[in-house]
C-alpha cells in the first residue's frame, strides 16, 4: 500500500463528493466514527451525516493546497492532514496563502482537516477519526 496514493486518492474522492453531495460522504464512516467540527464533537456515521448535511451552506468549492500522510499502526491506518480553503458560493475574491499558515480574506475560509483511515477486511478504508477547523485571521 503507498499512503501517499491513498491520501490523495481519498481526499480527491471526498471532497469531491462534500461539493457536490454531501449525504453521499455516508459510507466514508461507521459508528465508532468521530467529527470534531469547529470543536463540536459528533460521534457516529448518522450524526456526522448529519452535521455535514445540516451546515448553513450548501454550495462551496474546496481548493487543496497540500496533503500531508502518514502510516497508522500496524493494521495499515493512514493520518491525512490537509490544508487548502474553501470558497462558498458567491464568493469571488483571489486566494491569498503563507507558508505556513493559513487565514481567512474577504469571505474565503481557508481550513486545516486532519482524518485518520482505518483498513477495512473488504480491502476500503473508512475514517475513524475527523478533525476541521476553519482560521480566522
Amino acid at each position: 500500500m503507498d499512503p501517499d496514493a491513498v491520501a490523495r486518492a481519498f481526499v480527491e474522492h471526498y471532497y469531491r463528493t462534500f461539493d457536490t453531495n454531501r449525504a453521499g460522504l455516508a459510507g466514508l464512516y461507521q459508528d465508532s466514527s468521530m467529527l470534531s467540527f469547529e470543536g463540536e464533537k459528533i460521534q457516529g456515521a448518522a450524526a456526522i451525516t448529519a452535521k455535514l448535511t445540516g451546515l448553513q451552506f450548501q454550495q462551496c468549492q474546496h481548493n487543496i493546497s497540500t496533503i500531508d500522510c502518514q502510516t497508522s499502526g500496524p493494521a495499515g491506518g493512514v493520518i491525512v492532514f490537509v490544508s487548502g480553503s474553501l470558497q462558498l458560493a458567491g464568493e469571488h475574491h483571489a486566494l491569498k496563502f503563507s507558508q505556513v499558515w493559513n487565514y481567512l480574506y474577504l469571505g474565503l475560509f481557508f481550513l486545516h482537516r486532519m482524518f485518520h483511515l482505518i483498513p477495512t477486511p473488504q480491502g476500503s478504508f473508512y475514517v475513524l477519526n475527523d478533525i476541521f477547523r476553519l482560521n480566522y485571521a
